[in-house]
């Protein structure tokens, strides 16, 4: 099924038992689950469940939360949620055996925050086969003006072509930061702009530019382990006048972060109960999962101590090239293989 076909099934009467939302685009699995959410509840499933597909989740829960009754005798929404788009030998038996006999009153909603064809397998067959598979491939470039327009439309507001591609470029490809400044549009125009059509001179004078280099943006970069980008960012920084003290704050709290999270992983401990006590919403949970996928507990720590020294040589206090070092220790949370070869 594609996206159309999904939205037009969502319109309909009755669900499917199943459904596999797929993809490594946050925001479009989001979306496609707050819909299918909303129109659940619609369709009677008021009680919802979510399960965390971690390491060492328990697939027993699961396999009895099929056969539990509701508290409430009502219809029932259960999640679950597979960060790897894998769910081993044990979970893909459970979903393919659910998908051949759904139980009653009902509904299995399983989300993969990462795909490709080499995830498909027997039980996503079953899903597909029972209920519905919708894989929600990222957005190539030359779709994504026309992305900004269909939203920005959904929002009362229309944008020539010229203009979408300008905050296209604007927010750096990024669907999230798209979204983020549509909604922002919305609030600045409101009613008043029905029925115009922003032209390119008009978003360029609207439009914040999301594309601008800020910590943030910076520390997402490292997280998701895009290099060139972080060095890029760095050197927007550097060239607008920006001082490393201030943005070092925040550089630390999410290193603590990744540290907790690591230690929490190496323990067996429910790394998303972890998350949800960070208050991380999703599309920052699969940034610090890509993370800590390709680092430890150890690197983390050793990298909040290369921090200090960052800070003392950014107050003067230590010898050394504050801003190369800086570079360095974000390249090192983006590409840890990089770390030895690039402090050597």
């Amino acid at each position: 099924m594609n996206a159309s076909q999904f939205e037009r099934h969502l319109r309909g009467d009755a669900p499917a038992p199943v459904y596999l939302l797929a993809g490594s685009e946050p925001l479009l699995v989001l979306e496609a689950g707050d819909r299918l959410r909303r129109r659940a509840r619609e369709w009677g499933y008021a009680e919802r469940e979510v399960f965390d597909a971690e390491s060492g989740f328990d697939w027993n829960d699961l396999v009895a939360a099929f056969s539990a009754m509701s508290l409430f005798s009502q219809r029932r929404l259960l999640e679950l949620r597979l960060p790897t788009g894998r769910p081993g030998k044990e979970g893909a038996q459970v979903i393919a055996d659910y998908s051949a006999q759904p139980p009653p009153d009902t509904l299995l909603l399983v989300t993969a925050g990462q795909w490709s064809n080499k995830h498909e397998g027997a039980w996503s067959k079953a899903v597909d086969k029972a209920g519905i598979a919708l894989v929600l491939w990222p957005l190539k470039p030359h779709e994504m003006p026309e992305w900004i327009r269909d939203r920005l439309a959904k929002r009362g507001l229309a944008a020539e072509p010229a203009a979408a591609r300008l905050l296209m470029e604007r927010v750096e490809g990024n669907l999230l930061a798209a979204a983020q400044e549509i909604d922002k549009l919305v609030l600045l125009l409101g009613a008043a702009a029905k029925g115009d059509v922003i032209d390119a001179a008009r978003m360029q004078e609207l439009v914040a530019d999301s594309a601008r280099y800020d910590v943030f943006g910076l520390t997402e970069a490292a997280l998701g382990g895009d290099v060139p980008r972080v060095q890029r960012m760095l050197a927007g920084l550097r060239a607008e006048g920006e001082q490393i003290p201030p943005m070092l704050a925040w550089v630390s709290s999410q290193l603590e972060l990744l540290a907790r999270l690591a230690s929490v992983k190496a323990a067996g401990g429910n790394l998303g109960a972890a998350m949800s006590a960070a208050r991380l919403w999703q599309a920052r949970e699969s940034l610090f999962r890509r993370a800590l996928e390709r680092a430890g507990a150890a690197h983390w720590e050793l990298l909040l101590a290369w921090l200090a020294r960052v800070d003392r040589m950014s107050k003067g206090r230590e010898h050394g090239d504050a801003w190369r070092e800086f570079e360095r220790l974000l390249v090192a949370v983006a590409q840890p293989r990089a770390h030895a070869a690039l402090t050597g």
